[in-house]
């Protein structure tokens, strides 16, 4: 999810853009100051270095560096994959920070709930994609299952190999582990509701 015309290098507000995906947009728009001191407290917690994070997650060191230090709004597709190689789901990194909204290349999400069954995490999210506009996000971590609820427009969406189309009163559910995304086909811009289940 992942899109706009700010730099991942500061706390630049961000916007829904339409058309291709601009893979540079900050993901939180409210800044990401608060996101740094978790992912350095989650990586500690494992015993991971600076180094082995970023090559788990396949994000360049400098990169991970000034997250954790304050000074980059990462893109949702970077915050993504720090999420995936700690093993977390995206709210351990991103809540706390008094900005529910996260931003992709398509998909405007607002953070409703986070909530545990068992070892099981849930993120309840409502979510927006402007009529026209498409993304693909990155592999979550093993098992992590994805649910959409349309409301309003035609959503297509899940694993990148095998999407499925629902319209208003529809629901599509798939494995997230795999390179995943969304789309609003119609005319209309997609209203919909998003649960990620995060196993335990």
């Amino acid at each position: 999810m992942d899109a706009t015309t700010a730099s991942e290098s500061g706390p630049a507000d961000a916007h829904v853009a339409h058309g291709p995906p601009d893979r540079s947009g900050p993901a939180l728009p409210g800044g990401a100051a608060h996101v740094g001191p978790r992912v350095r407290a989650l990586r500690t917690e494992r015993g991971m270095s600076l180094s082995e994070l970023a090559r788990r997650a396949s994000v360049g060191k400098a990169t991970l560096s000034g997250l954790e230090a304050g000074t980059r709004n990462p893109t949702l597709d970077t915050l993504h994959a720090v999420a995936a190689a700690l093993g977390v789901a995206l709210t351990a990194l991103v809540s706390g920070g008094g900005s529910p909204r996260i931003r992709g290349a398509a998909v405007d999400m607002e953070l409703l709930r986070v909530f545990e069954d068992g070892p099981a995490t849930y993120e309840l999210y409502r979510m927006r994609i402007p009529a026209g506009a498409e993304q693909t996000s990155p592999p979550h971590h093993p098992g992590v299952t994805e649910h959409a609820t349309v409301f309003a427009g035609e959503l297509r969406a899940g694993r990148s190999d095998a999407p499925g189309l629902a319209g208003p009163g529809g629901y599509l559910e798939w494995v997230a582990d795999a390179p995943h995304g969304y789309a609003a086909v119609g005319p209309e811009d997609v209203h919909a509701s998003l649960l990620i289940r995060y196993p335990g």
